[in-house]
């Protein structure tokens, strides 16, 4: 999403007016997958394009620094666009990148995640590893969300994925980075069709020897979860930390799966079913050097930190996409664990938590994995490694 300083100089009498055909160049790809070109001195976003690019537009938004436009040729095409294996990509909102040549994605991804913790964070783009690439870039997905909604036009229901330019519904019977189970699921609703518009169907394939309620979160990749998993192993490793505090800890799977690294651990959680399921998650895998509580990390990392010396404890979150809470943040700063291993889908909301907690020098960075745990699109997985400076805070 574009602010309000993308661009100050804009002149406002030279703002292209709704409708207008442009051509122009593409020299850049912002974070979410707008191509990023300029109308004289004025920026438009454009999707499915890349940098270097030469594009016919039509402008379909002006705002006060910048406009959007929706591509309608590609005059000049750049070496990495590849033709989409799907025939929604385009109207589909699923999708922002499926044009581009896979390990251009990669490249693509990374620079983006090095743009937005120097830009937020101020952190040197030397801490950002290559981005790890999924083994299966499509039929990957174990989980999606299709909904129902009303088309007057044909009098009869669109099922499928929010439209990319709107909140209509595009109407679909197969997704190409869902797994195949999926695809089977999405036929079968298609063929029982919800009674009215504007219910949403969440498909899913269980984990495999992990039980995780209706409601509960769950990695969406487990093409790609080894590496996610192997990531945190090496953070966790890395510090000879000798306990873990797993904080939204969900059904206990980064806390179980990292439990042979320590003495012990503890998992917290709000959602009271995703607890009893990681009780019964860790019971399954005989872990018994954990115990999982629920309720509020603010409310209970000071009690765990207080029976896990800080000195000797990693700290995991796993936050939601908004980030940590500011209290959560401010009490890991006050607490000053050994470690803290910040897992996110979001890396502009993760720079900015990773900032606040290394303000001061309280915390290090010591460096950031990225890995594609969503291929095709303009999101993907960071594991940070933070360590708290030496210093009189740390004894």
């Amino acid at each position: 999403m574009p602010s309000e300083t993308t661009n100050p100089a804009a002149d406002p009498a030279s703002a292209p007016s709704v409708g207008t055909h442009c051509t122009i160049t593409i020299n850049d790809i912002a974070f979410g997958g707008e191509g990023v070109g300029r109308i004289e001195d004025f920026v438009a976003f454009v999707p499915f394009v890349l940098v270097g690019e030469t594009v016919e537009v039509e402008i379909t938004e002006v705002k006060k620094r910048f406009a959007r436009a929706r591509l309608l040729r590609v005059l000049q095409a750049a070496p990495g666009r590849v033709q989409p294996p799907c025939r929604y990509f385009g109207d589909c909102g699923g999708c922002q990148y499926q044009h581009i040549d896979y390990p251009v994605q990669l490249q693509l991804k990374h620079k983006q995640v090095c743009d937005l913790f120097q830009r937020i964070g101020g952190f040197d783009a030397r801490v950002i590893a290559p981005v790890v690439p999924c083994p299966q870039p499509y039929g990957y997905r174990n989980r999606i969300m299709i909904r129902s909604q009303w088309d007057k036009f044909k009098q009869g229901l669109n099922i499928g994925f929010i439209r990319a330019d709107n909140r209509l519904v595009v109407d679909i019977d197969e997704c190409k980075i869902a797994e195949p189970a999926l695809n089977e699921q999405i036929l079968h609703v298609r063929a029982h069709p919800p009674p009215k518009g504007g219910i949403k169907v969440v498909l899913r394939v269980a984990p495999e020897n992990w039980e995780v309620p209706r409601d509960s979160f769950f990695q969406n990749n487990f093409f790609l979860l080894p590496g996610l998993v192997e990531a945190a192993r090496e953070c966790l490793r890395g510090s000879g930390a000798r306990f873990l505090v797993d904080l939204y800890c969900g059904v206990g799977f980064f806390g179980i799966e990292l439990a042979g690294l320590v003495e012990a651990f503890a998992g917290v959680e709000l959602d009271q079913l995703a607890i009893k399921a990681a009780v019964r998650n860790a019971a399954a895998r005989n872990c018994r050097n954990g115990e999982f509580l629920t309720g509020r990390a603010e409310d209970l990392l000071p009690a765990l930190l207080n029976r896990f010396p800080p000195s000797a404890t990693s700290v995991l979150v796993d936050p939601p996409r908004v980030g940590c809470f500011p209290d959560s943040l401010a009490l890991l700063r006050r607490t000053r664990p050994k470690q803290i291993i910040y897992i996110s889908c979001h890396p502009a909301t993760m720079a900015r938590d990773l900032n606040i907690l290394c303000a001061e020098g309280v915390f290090e960075l010591a460096h950031v994995i990225p890995l594609d745990m969503f291929p095709q699109t303009a999101h993907l997985e960071c594991v940070a490694d933070l360590r708290l400076k030496p210093g009189p805070h740390s004894d």
